[in-house]
C-alpha cells in the first residue's frame, strides 16, 4: 500500500506524475538512440545491420510483449507489474550503457524494450483506477502529452549527451532516473488489479506475442527486404494465424 502521506486529492496527482515519470523514461528511448548511432558505429565496429537492430530490438519487444504486460498487470497487480518493468528497463540501460559490441547492445535494447513493455500498459491502467471518470480525460490527456514530448525531444536529448558527454550516457541517464521513479511508485501509488481477471491463458499470451512480434518485424524490415519478399511475406501470414 501507498504511503499516506498526502491527502486523497493530492495522491491522485502525484500519481499521475509518478507514472508519467515512467512514461516519459520509455518513450524517450524510443527516439534517443538514433543520433547517437555514428558514435556506437565507430566506437564498437558495429555494422549497418546492427545499427538497424539497436533501433528495431527495443521496438520489437516493446510492441510485441505489451499485450503480455496488460494482462500480467491486472492479474498480478498494476503497481507491482510496473515497478518490475521499471527495474528491467533500469538494468538493461545499464547493460546498454556498458556494451562493448554491437550483438551485445541489441541484446541490451531487446531486454529493455522488455522493461518497457511491462511499463505501458500498466501507466494507462493505474490511471483508470486511481481517477474518477469526470478527470480520467484529462489525466490520460496529460498521460499521451508526456509520450508526445518524450518522443520529440528524443533526437535532442540524444544529440546533447552525445556530444557533450558519449553515447553510453543516453543510457546511463535511465539509472538514476529509474531509481527514482521505483522509490515514488512505491510511495505514492496504491495497488489495483483486476479482481474479475481470469486465470492467465499462457498458451494464448504466448502466440499472440509472436503474432505481434510478426507483424512488427514485417512492417519494419519491409523497406529493407522488400514487400514481397518471401521473409516479409511469411512474416505477416505468421501474424495472421498467431493472432
Amino acid at each position: 500500500m501507498a504511503l499516506p502521506i498526502f491527502s486523497e486529492e493530492r495522491r491522485k496527482w502525484w500519481t499521475l506524475g509518478a507514472v508519467s515519470f515512467g512514461l516519459f523514461m520509455i518513450m524517450l528511448d524510443n527516439t534517443v538512440v538514433n543520433v547517437a548511432l555514428p558514435s556506437v558505429q565507430e566506437d564498437l565496429g558495429a555494422s549497418l545491420s546492427e545499427l538497424q537492430w539497436i533501433v528495431t530490438g527495443y521496438a520489437l519487444s516493446f510492441a510485441a510483449l505489451m499485450l503480455v504486460g496488460g494482462k500480467l498487470a491486472d492479474a498480478y497487480g498494476r503497481r507491482l507489474i510496473f515497478i518490475i518493468g521499471i527495474g528491467v528497463f533500469t538494468a538493461a540501460s545499464l547493460w546498454c550503457g556498458l556494451a562493448d559490441s554491437g550483438s551485445m547492445l541489441i541484446s541490451a535494447r531487446i531486454v529493455q524494450g522488455a522493461g518497457a513493455a511491462l511499463m505501458n500498459p500498466a501507466t494507462l491502467s493505474i490511471i483508470a483506477a486511481t481517477f474518477l471518470p469526470k478527470e480520467r480525460g484529462m489525466a490520460i490527456g496529460i498521460w499521451a502529452g508526456t509520450a508526445a514530448l518524450a518522443l520529440a525531444i528524443g533526437p535532442l536529448v540524444g544529440g546533447l549527451l552525445t556530444e557533450h558527454l558519449s553515447w553510453h550516457w543516453i543510457f546511463f541517464v535511465n539509472i538514476p532516473v529509474g531509481i527514482v521513479a521505483i522509490a515514488a511508485s512505491l510511495l505514492l501509488i496504491q495497488e489495483s488489479k483486476d479482481e474479475t481477471h481470469a486465470s492467465l491463458d499462457l498458451p494464448g499470451l504466448a502466440t499472440s506475442a509472436l503474432g505481434l512480434f510478426a507483424l512488427t518485424y514485417g512492417l519494419i524490415e519491409a523497406n529493407t527486404y522488400g514487400w514481397t519478399s518471401a521473409r516479409i511475406v511469411g512474416s505477416f501470414v505468421l501474424a495472421v494465424v498467431w493472432t
